[in-house]
């Protein structure tokens, strides 16, 4: 009984003079454990201030929104390059939205260029979407699983030009394969 005093004690003085119903307190504290777990399982994003820049690499679990200026490469869960932002380096997020520029590859389960965007460099994807108005210089490949930069990039244009092929198609298909990257 004492323990459960002392667990109502601190209800009490927060929300009032409530100290009969303390099996609703006792039930509450169970509640106020899963939800004190609940942000740790959902990280809030982070921002990069307009005014920041950054040399090197940054890598989180969580969701990332760039404003400022980033040399190095960047992974995460849901990625935001701002209107005003510049990215110098590799790309690699679950979900790429892309308002400002990025000089380099860009690899994402799903990556969306604004109309404002302008990127140079390779996209690498398993959707896609362009608005109208974006600036794109580079390739595009579809693939299943395009954060895998072991066996994605090795296997299709090697393999390729040592296929079962005859040799007059295997050289028609390697411009082809380096210049879209078979989407």
């Amino acid at each position: 009984m004492f323990s459960k005093s002392k667990i109502n004690e601190p209800g009490p003085k927060q929300g009032g003079e409530a100290v009969k119903p303390s099996s609703e307190t006792s039930m509450n504290a169970p509640k106020t454990n899963t939800s004190s777990t609940a942000p740790k399982a959902k990280p809030p994003a982070s921002i990069l201030s307009s005014d920041l820049t950054v040399k090197g690499n940054l890598k989180t679990t969580g969701d990332i929104q760039i404003e400022g200026n980033v040399e190095g490469d960047i992974r995460a869960h849901l990625l935001t390059v701002g209107e005003g932002a510049v990215v110098k380096g590799e790309v690699m997020a679950d979900d790429v939205v892309v308002n400002g520029r990025i000089v380099g590859r860009v690899r994402g389960l799903k990556v969306r260029l604004t109309s404002t965007a302008r990127v140079e460099g390779d996209i690498i994807h398993k959707t896609i979407a362009i608005e109208s108005g974006a600036h794109f210089e580079g390739s595009v490949a579809r693939r299943d699983d395009p954060l895998n930069t072991q066996g994605g990039g090795q296997s299709r244009q090697p393999m390729g030009s040592t296929g079962t092929s005859s040799p007059a198609p295997a050289a028609s298909n390697a411009p082809a394969t380096s210049g879209s990257s078979e989407s």
